[in-house]
């Protein structure tokens, strides 16, 4: 299974809400579970962050191919959707 790689930072509302979709995906397809998700909080490995190519918090990457990025204006819902988009590639 594939590695996708998740940015973040702690205090990040966009963030937190992501944590809460992604936990909330896993109960909903287990399948989901099978992802290896490599958590690097931007402001503790802020070498690697440096590395990619993104602005906003949460951004998943597979990769180097960035396959989501927030936006200040997306809502809960859509947070869900893009993350279950990346995982949805990630398990082909």
């Amino acid at each position: 299974m594939k590695t996708l790689t998740l940015f973040y930072l702690e205090t990040c509302p966009y963030c937190i809400r992501a944590k809460r979709a992604i936990e909330e995906l896993y109960a909903e397809n287990t399948a989901y579970r099978d992802i290896e998700l490599k958590r690097i909080e931007e402001s503790r490995e802020p070498d690697i962050a440096e590395r990619y190519d993104y602005y906003y918090v949460p951004t998943i990457y597979d990769g180097n191919r960035k396959l989501y990025e927030a936006s200040p204006s997306q809502d809960y819902a859509s947070i869900k959707d893009s993350i279950r988009n990346a995982f949805d590639d990630a398990i082909g």
